[in-house]
């Protein structure tokens, strides 16, 4: 009898083996051959190597070296390596791993360097050849966004999050950054503002987000799916005893122009005035005619140092309340 199971046990190994093989061979081809469509679009599109591991329950493809630049959008990205793990059962459910190294985002002649530490994303797909995507998981530890020498933008966390609804093009969004540093000409202008920390507690965005179209492998190989209605659950920023919430909905058109209505909450507006007006952006006059029209609106919630007050998006400007802020700007993701 123990030979028999021994029998069995080696025939069922050597089949695993041999389909293991086969299957992460058939995935080389298909990353390579995706390489290779890109180039023949005219992309650029190279890698050094690629290596495969993960035997016996996942298929691991390391990519060295990998660039791609799309000269239709004028988008391009360069990393030292990209890690591409999959179940050997089934590869939909993908986790891509990228380095600690940095990476170059380039868009025409601007180009940013992204620095994370852990940053991966896991991802879902559906079956077909199609890859539509049904979840999206991004982690990062600390991390910064400069360009050339100067840091722009960094954090200490990021999360974000992106699940298919019962409508194909319809996704639950929800994005959360913690300890964020504000760009340093920003940190600059501040410097003499009391009480105010380096960097912003938190911010959270939470939303239902409905695109012209599903987003699938063509979101990277032709274009990106548009946004065409945001209803915003909650945006919230805090920073040291300022505290910002906005709820609504707003619509996009074909050229990425919004137009709705969102609900702004705004705790110890006052600070923010005296923010701006440290920095430089609100001369003082401006500033006391500004903070004696919302001072009439805060009464009317009982409470002087929160403001309720609606944020407009109208042919394509935007209003605070009774105040024109100025142009909408266009959201289109490129």
């Amino acid at each position: 009898m123990m030979i028999r199971w021994t029998k069995l046990l080696l025939m069922a190994a050597c089949v695993w083996s041999l389909y293991w093989a086969i299957a992460g061979w058939g995935l080389r081809q298909g990353l390579d051959g995706w390489f290779a469509e890109q180039q023949r679009q005219g992309w650029q599109a190279d890698y050094g190597s690629l290596r495969t591991s993960g035997f016996p329950l996942y298929h691991h493809h390391r990519i060295t070296t990998p660039t791609l630049a799309d000269p239709g959008t004028g988008t391009a990205w360069r990393a030292d390596w990209l890690d591409i793990r999959s179940l050997a059962l089934w590869p939909g459910t993908l986790s891509l791993h990228l380095p600690q190294t940095p990476q170059r985002l380039s868009y025409f002649d601007r180009t940013a360097i992204l620095q994370a530490d852990g940053l991966q994303a896991d991802v879902q797909v559906a079956p077909g050849s199609a890859r539509e995507l049904e979840q999206l998981h991004i982690t990062a530890g600390p991390w910064t966004v400069r360009s050339e020498d100067n840091t722009d933008l960094g954090g200490q966390a990021f999360v974000l999050e992106m699940a298919q609804t019962d409508a194909p093009n319809r996704y639950q969004i929800r994005a959360e950054g913690t300890g964020l540093t504000p760009p340093p000409l920003l940190r600059q202008r501040l410097a003499a503002t009391e009480g105010l920390p380096e960097r912003l507690e938190t911010v959270i965005a939470e939303m239902t987000v409905t695109f012209d179209t599903h987003w699938d492998r063509n979101a990277i190989e032709l274009r990106r799916p548009q946004p065409r209605n945001i209803t915003l659950h909650l945006a919230e920023a805090r920073w040291g005893p300022m505290r910002i919430k906005a709820t609504g909905d707003i619509s996009l058109d074909e050229t990425g122009l919004p137009e709705g209505d969102l609900a702004l909450q705004v705790e110890n507006w006052q600070d923010i005035l005296q923010m701006a007006e440290t920095a430089g952006d609100l001369p003082p006059r401006v500033r006391a005619g500004i903070e004696k029209v919302l001072q009439v609106f805060a009464g009317l919630g009982g409470n002087h140092r929160d403001l309720d007050l609606p944020l407009t998006l109208k042919s394509g400007y935007v209003a605070l309340g009774p105040l024109p802020i100025g142009p909408a700007p266009r959201l289109v993701l490129r």
